[in-house]
């Protein structure tokens, strides 16, 4: 088995070092649970607190404005399942985009079957990129809620998402942005740069822990809960605190947002090194932007050939990537994204590679050097499948 080779950054990075030092004491000497009312119970109540500050400090908001969530995927469902049934009395109608994380675009679905919503779904342009003119022109007297992500996690588009917030807020529209993949990519000053009344955040996206995340709630806004059986978090998420991943996230978050622990001057090189090699490669088109892209992503798709062929084929040269969303792991079923981009001839067969801070050079030159072998074996896979 070769060397390992981790090109595959957008579906998780490793532990920092120095952020698993400031979580230990939370594992052994600090396990108290901050609801209880001893002393044990007050000392982890004054550090939640204290990560709660800091994280509010940092993120230019409100420590009641701070919700700490188990990971990405709660935070999204708590955003649009708390919002839109908080607002059903004054619209049921909601708007999301076709290229949306499963964790988004299947609460609207659920909305949709189950409780009596509405839904806009914004078509996208060949880049995956919404139009705010096509957000302006869904947008009803009985719309209540948007939900655009930040940064797509596919194909890396950035979307154009601080005018989107805008169009929302200027017509009192609730906007949330799933902004997981945003996080220590894209520069960062504070929340407001959003426009958003509501953010989610992910840990283990930017070497914190797994496990841990937060939702920005934009004061007064108060969602209705979609966890019971307590008081926690401000009364919007029931479940005893996960302190010590609590921890790591704010610690994560202080260490890797500013500047941003993807490099541009070192990842840009790299990607730009990777995407000439594979547009040598015959039948193989990136998808992803030219332009306003994640610095660190660079996808495409192949022409004869499938994802799990192609996966496998990088795994036994020890590469580590992804073929679309990695909670759609192990999943046969075509791209979203490059289906909502227009490629559906192709939507089964996209790769990306995402970098970060440990790629090297060495290591995308060793991707570039037995790619075409790869896609080779994999496009001859797929031509004798078709034979059968």
């Amino acid at each position: 088995m070769p060397r390992t080779i981790y090109f595959d950054y957008n579906a998780t990075t490793p532990l920092d070092p120095a952020v698993r030092d400031a979580m230990l004491p939370f594992l052994d000497e600090i396990w108290g649970n901050p609801s209880s009312v001893h002393h044990v119970g007050r000392q982890a109540r004054a550090l939640l607190d204290e990560a709660r500050d800091r994280a509010a400090k940092f993120l230019g908001a409100k420590p009641s404005e701070i919700i700490f969530t188990s990971g990405g995927t709660e935070a999204n469902n708590l955003a649009i399942f708390g919002s839109a049934r908080a607002l059903k009395a004054k619209g049921n109608h909601l708007i999301t985009s076709a290229v949306e994380h499963h964790a988004v675009l299947q609460c609207f679905d659920y909305l949709e079957k189950h409780e009596g919503f509405s839904v806009t779904r914004l078509p996208v342009n060949f880049e995956g990129r919404v139009a705010p003119d096509d957000l302006k022109n869904a947008i009803r007297p009985d719309t209540v809620l948007v939900s655009v992500m930040a940064a797509n996690n596919e194909i890396g588009t950035l979307q154009p998402v601080a005018e989107l917030g805008a169009i929302c807020r200027e017509r009192k529209i609730v906007f949330h942005t799933d902004a997981v993949q945003w996080f220590g990519k894209e520069p960062f000053e504070n929340m407001q740069q959003f426009h958003a009344d509501l953010v989610s955040v992910c840990a283990h996206k930017f070497h914190g822990p797994k496990g841990a995340g937060l939702l920005y709630i934009k004061s007064p806004l108060h969602p209705d809960p979609i966890l019971f059986g307590g008081g926690h978090e401000n009364e919007r998420r029931a479940g005893t605190e996960n302190l010590p991943a609590i921890i790591g996230l704010v610690a994560a978050l202080e260490k890797f947002m500013k500047p941003p622990v993807f490099a541009p001057a070192k990842l840009k090189p790299l990607v730009a090194k990777l995407a000439a090699a594979i547009e040598t490669i015959e039948g193989c088109e990136i998808v992803s932007p030219q332009e306003k892209c994640l610095l660190n992503t660079v996808s495409f798709v192949v022409r004869g050939a499938d994802g799990i062929a192609l996966m496998a084929g990088l795994d036994m040269e020890g590469i580590c990537a992804s073929s679309g969303s990695a909670c759609s792991a192990g999943s046969l079923e075509p791209s979203h994204v490059v289906l909502a981009i227009g490629k559906k001839e192709s939507a089964n067969s996209l790769v990306r590679f995402s970098l970060g801070r440990d790629s090297t050079e060495k290591e995308v030159d060793f991707v570039c050097a037995v790619l075409p072998e790869v896609i080779r074996r994999a496009q001859l896979g797929g031509l004798a499948a078709k034979r059968l």
